[in-house]
């Protein structure tokens, strides 16, 4: 036990750690002790970037999906056979159930924002330059959201606006083969 620390009582050991490994014993005194050093001290913050470039396969469903942007314009989304959750983009599994999901469905290009953020500033990996606005859209046909970028009238988006999807006419199998939602 650590030695009495003025104006601090003694107290019994605690652990921090987790699962058991790596544990430490320390007290209250010493957590007090060193908030009480910290309001000293000056924050120092380091402002930079990584920027990691890579690319991976996405998978037979990913790739069925991109390749229904990119040739059909269609988004596609698939359909959990036991709890009949409907995803987009699509997954392999289901991430209630935990079962194969292997059930397409087609999914309409108008859908519901359900959450967005406006982005005013620029930022080098951004999909486009500011402003515009990142927003969860939950398409017609899905039981969970999609999020991409809205571009165009951005004084009037808000939860729950209906929004369109807009592709490019050139199309490479990416995401942003659409090219954005636009408030309908």
């Amino acid at each position: 036990m650590p030695p009495s620390v003025e104006g601090f009582p003694r107290e019994k050991p605690f652990c921090c750690g987790s699962r058991g490994e790596g544990k430490t014993s320390i007290t209250l005194v010493e957590v007090r002790i060193m908030a009480a050093w910290l309001e000293g001290v000056e924050g120092l913050t380091l402002k930079g970037q990584i920027r990691v470039p890579y690319t991976w396969w996405v998978g037979e469903v990913g790739s069925r999906f991109l390749m229904a942007l990119r040739d059909e314009c269609k988004i596609l989304g698939n359909r959990c056979k036991v709890c009949n959750t409907v995803y987009v983009p699509p997954r392999k599994n289901c991430g209630r159930c935990f079962v194969n999901i292997d059930a397409w469905v087609e999914l309409g290009r108008e859908g519901v924002v359900t959450a967005h953020t406006i982005v005013r500033f620029e930022y080098p990996l951004q999909p486009v330059k500011p402003p515009f606005a990142y927003a969860v859209i939950k398409l017609d046909g899905a039981d969970v959201g999609l999020v991409h970028i809205v571009k165009k009238d951005l004084e009037r988006l808000r939860n729950g606006v209906r929004v369109r999807a807009v592709f490019k006419e050139q199309r490479t199998g990416h995401i942003l083969d659409i090219d954005s939602f636009q408030i309908v």
